[in-house]
């Protein structure tokens, strides 16, 4: 398997062109080889221990924890799901549907016997007499109330004429005193009086803004010199004459450390790639080969030998043993069956045979045939 991810070239098939780097300085070469050296060996024991690690949990994986799940999941169902499914199955199901008909029968039958039998018709006499009193009340209303609202309408529309003639009166004369008595003199003293001290007010508060304004303008122009010479330009010195380059000097590094960590990690899977085939062949040679020798050459002739010549006898043994004592047991039961017999017939005498029935079908010996009628409608 390539550890590293081929260009976007050669997975569509079409040839790679050659990337294209940007021309490196003397610095970047420096920091470079020295770098991915000691990356390299920092590198190569994590990446093994890494692989080894990979191995393991893959063999626990397909060893241990998966069996191990599969036998958790079929306990799970023999103890949670099947006895959940046969109490659904054979008891709540049953349980509902006795309960279903027991409700059914004793209470949907009767609420609908009662609504049909009794509150239906009780509804309909109800709804009758609702009609008639109905019918009594609108008599009412039309003959009644509506002359007697009539003619109060009439009366309180008269009272709220006279009303409002007497509140129209009432503001006119308000108005008048108000507006000779409060709104003219507070004209003559908004105009002769507030206007001009508030446009004196007015001019002062300018005067006084436009000083305040000249003075925090010139303590702010101080300020943002003195700032600036003792802050902003120092700053911006060491930004540019001390910062920059040693970040840009630290980026180079980072960058050079990051692409190291990728080279040796894929260097160093080829490495462990390689010692691990080593690992797995020496195994082979020195402890599944020994074994598969050892159980083709020896053990299969040996097990065979063990098989023709003492399993497969001792097994006829036992099936011959085995025959003879089922027709040992056979003759004893035989016997014994005889005896009884015997014995009944000492004491209780012959037993009186059974007479024969005709019967309708033709017996063992006899068979059906073309030219005899043997069924109960053509037979003579």
């Amino acid at each position: 398997m390539d550890l590293e991810k081929p260009p976007a070239g050669q997975r569509t098939g079409q040839p790679a062109q050659p990337p294209v780097r940007a021309p490196e300085g003397c610095l970047v070469v420096a920091v470079r080889l020295p770098v991915r050296i000691v990356v390299l060996v920092l590198v190569v024991p994590v990446r093994m221990v890494w692989d080894a690690l990979v191995v393991v949990g893959r063999l626990l994986r397909d060893a241990v924890l998966r069996p191990l799940g599969r036998a958790l999941l079929w306990l799970g169902k023999a103890l949670l799901v099947w006895p959940l499914i046969g109490l659904w199955r054979y008891v709540l199901v049953p349980v509902g549907r006795a309960l279903g008909w027991l409700v059914h029968v004793l209470l949907v039958v009767p609420v609908v016997w009662v609504y049909r039998h009794v509150l239906t018709p009780a509804g309909h006499g109800i709804a009758w007499l609702a009609r008639g009193i109905g019918a009594g009340l609108a008599w009412v209303y039309a003959r009644l109330l509506t002359p007697v609202g009539h003619a109060g309408r009439w009366l309180l529309k008269g009272i709220g004429v006279l009303l409002a003639a007497v509140g129209v009166g009432a503001y006119t004369v308000v108005a008048w005193l108000l507006r000779y008595l409060v709104v003219v003199p507070a004209g003559w003293v908004h105009r002769w009086v507030l206007a001009p001290a508030g446009r004196a007010i007015a001019w002062c508060a300018r005067g006084v803004w436009q000083l305040l304004t000249l003075l925090v303008t010139g303590i702010g122009a101080v300020l943002y010199w003195t700032a600036r010479i003792l802050v902003v330009l120092p700053v911006l010195a060491l930004w540019r004459w001390v910062l920059a380059p040693v970040g840009r000097f630290l980026a180079v590094v980072a960058r050079e450390v990051g692409e190291a960590l990728g080279h040796a990690w894929r260097i160093a899977g080829r490495i462990s790639r390689a010692v691990g085939r080593f690992l797995g062949t020496l195994f082979r040679w020195i402890f599944v080969e020994p074994v598969r020798w050892m159980y083709r050459s020896v053990l299969t002739p040996v097990g065979h030998v063990v098989r023709d010549a003492v399993l497969r006898p001792a097994a006829r043994a036992a099936r011959s043993v085995g025959r003879a004592t089922r027709q040992t047991l056979a003759a004893a039961r035989e016997t014994a069956r005889q005896a009884r017999a015997d014995v009944r017939r000492m004491l209780f005498g012959e037993s009186p045979e059974r007479e024969a029935v005709g019967r309708r079908e033709p017996s063992g010996a006899e068979t059906r045939t073309l030219g005899r009628s043997t069924t109960a409608l053509t037979k003579d």
